[in-house]
């Protein structure tokens, strides 16, 4: 199936901006990547930023159906699909193309919150988080919520380990850790806020 010429500028921005960032991505760059003119580019995209939020939200629906649907296929029990989650990421993370998680990517080039291209890769965790909630309750989990918080950090810490190392094992160690907090969740989860005094004390 042949894309329109929108759909062109957009993959053609969007491979650009995974691969080389979106800051180090000039206009020139991807008008040439997508063989057509500026005059073009700004038909169907305000800006360079409403390219790039354009980036996120399409690639914040691929990858979520593409997600869910493999880690259905890979279980069918909802603890087996907690863990599948790491097999999965595991499986993406050795591809020759990775280079990190776009939206912790784009979130560090544009760190302020206000910003919309941080709000949007903020949004993509939040659905991540909330797909990983739904499962830990199916679960039987006590704090599916805290489950799902903790189960996303281990996600997110294993891709940055494999961006600045490859070969890192890092999906594995996080399946291993990601074992003691699912099972854990069965029970009562005692609170672990510390309390604190002005002085800064605990108490």
């Amino acid at each position: 199936m042949s894309l329109n010429l929108q759909e062109k500028i957009l993959q053609a921005a969007s491979e650009l901006f995974y691969s080389q960032g979106i800051r180090a991505t000039g206009v020139d760059a991807i008008v040439k990547a997508a063989n057509t003119t500026k005059m073009s580019l700004y038909k169907y995209f305000s800006s360079k930023d409403d390219l790039v939020i354009a980036f996120l939200r399409k690639r914040d629906e691929d990858f979520r159906v593409w997600f869910v649907d493999q880690v259905n296929g890979k279980a069918d029990t909802p603890k087996a699909k907690l863990l599948a989650i790491f097999d999965v990421i595991g499986e993406w993370m050795a591809v020759p193309e990775f280079r990190g998680c776009a939206f912790i990517n784009a979130a560090a080039e544009f760190p302020l919150e206000g910003n919309p291209v941080h709000q949007v890769s903020a949004e993509f965790y939040d659905h991540f988080r909330s797909f990983i909630a739904d499962l830990a309750e199916q679960y039987g989990s006590k704090s599916p919520k805290n489950l799902a918080l903790q189960l996303s950090l281990l996600v997110e810490g294993a891709i940055v380990s494999e961006q600045m190392k490859r070969h890192s094992g890092s999906a594995e160690q996080a399946k291993q850790a990601a074992i003691i907090l699912i099972e854990g969740s069965l029970g009562d989860i005692p609170d672990t806020t510390l309390l604190t005094d002005n002085s800064g004390e605990e108490q």
